[in-house]
């Protein structure tokens, strides 16, 4: 069976095809195989307007930076055949003051793969195979399961932002928006022993959150929400809708802290700045990951995270147009896992 790609030539348009590997592996670059990707908010973005936000694809582009996958051809490094790994997509210079301090997701020259934030664009990996930075991979014991490992990416998110707001063992914690990536909060924040509430629009998402390990989970529509006002630690928005962010405004306490852990698109909108200078709240924002990679890793090898709940559904590859089409339904509660349709077994011995 031949290696594919999924590549997306137009908005909503995804060809899958042939994919063409190069002879030579560059140095400093392993060779892998997909194991397991999974969709994300920015696929979405770009998959339904070719762009995201400011960031506007110049041509055709293999999207993904959520995936593990085995090694093909280590290339004379450390790494096993037949390894597992998870991909770390940030791909930073090591040598800018940001990389110095240890942001890498500050970094001023990263490479990221599947975007338009990198010029000349980078595939991404939704394709059989990928060659990827060697320091990029990070192996992981035989016994983690590949569709927990590609969580590795989005939790390192997740988890960035719980920590830029302090998250702690037993704050009272409201998570606002109960999509992928506020599972994942919900999910880390439990693992940490915070008392976690969510809240959502709709009430199957608010069920997987009570299943992921919050312990209220609350419907907006049906409560009043001045019984909020003050209650929380912190707040962590994951929804991207203005009413969600002015409703952490309201929630987070005196000196308590709103860590934004959404996309919030640009346009007109209404916030309560005067909540932010009245309550002296810290507000912060939270983007991509650093140390929190390897967090997510150490997290995900001791199956303390159930991903079964915070898994929606599966597509194989071969249909990545189908699952970005699902994941626009909104019918979607949780992560879309993509399964490579050539799941070569010998890699694994």
């Amino acid at each position: 069976m031949p290696s594919i790609e999924s590549k997306l030539t137009a908005a909503r348009a995804i060809t899958v095809a042939d994919q063409s590997v190069a002879a030579e592996i560059p140095e400093g670059f392993a060779r892998l195989r997909l194991s397991v990707a999974s969709l994300c908010g920015t696929d979405l973005h770009y998959y339904s307007h070719f762009a995201n936000g400011i960031f506007v694809l110049n041509n055709p582009v293999t999207l993904g930076h959520e995936a593990c996958a085995y090694v093909v051809d280590p290339n004379g490094s450390s790494l096993k055949k037949g390894q597992l790994v998870a991909l770390n997509p940030i791909m930073n210079c090591q040598a800018c003051d940001a990389c110095k301090r240890g942001e890498e997701n500050l970094c001023t020259a990263k490479k990221f793969p599947g975007s338009a934030t990198t010029v000349p664009h980078l595939d991404g990996f939704f394709r059989d195979i990928i060659d990827h930075p060697i320091r990029c991979c990070r192996p992981v014991s035989a016994q983690v399961d590949p569709k927990h490992l590609t969580f590795a990416e989005p939790m390192a998110c997740a988890l960035h932002s719980l920590n830029k707001g302090g998250v702690a063992e037993g704050q009272k914690v409201l998570v606002t928006g109960c999509g992928p990536m506020g599972l994942l909060a919900i999910a880390c924040a439990s693992a940490r022993g915070a008392d976690v509430t969510a809240i959502d629009l709709r009430p199957d998402a608010v069920d997987v959150a009570r299943a992921v390990g919050a312990k209220s989970g609350l419907v907006v529509g049906t409560l009043n929400e001045a019984d909020l006002e003050g209650q929380f630690d912190v707040v962590i928005e994951a929804s991207g809708a203005i009413p969600a962010f002015n409703t952490a405004l309201k929630a987070v306490r005196r000196k308590g802290c709103v860590s934004i852990l959404s996309n919030i698109q640009m346009g007109g909108a209404d916030v309560l700045l005067n909540l932010i200078m009245l309550k002296e709240i810290n507000v912060v924002g939270s983007f991509q990951f650093n140390c929190e990679f390897e967090q997510a890793i150490q997290l995900i090898e001791t199956q303390a995270i159930d991903f079964d709940a915070l898994t929606a559904t599966t597509f194989p590859l071969s249909q990545t147009n189908e699952a970005l089409e699902f994941m626009a339904s909104g019918k979607a509660f949780g992560k879309i896992l993509l399964l490579a349709d050539n799941d070569d077994q010998t890699l694994k011995t």
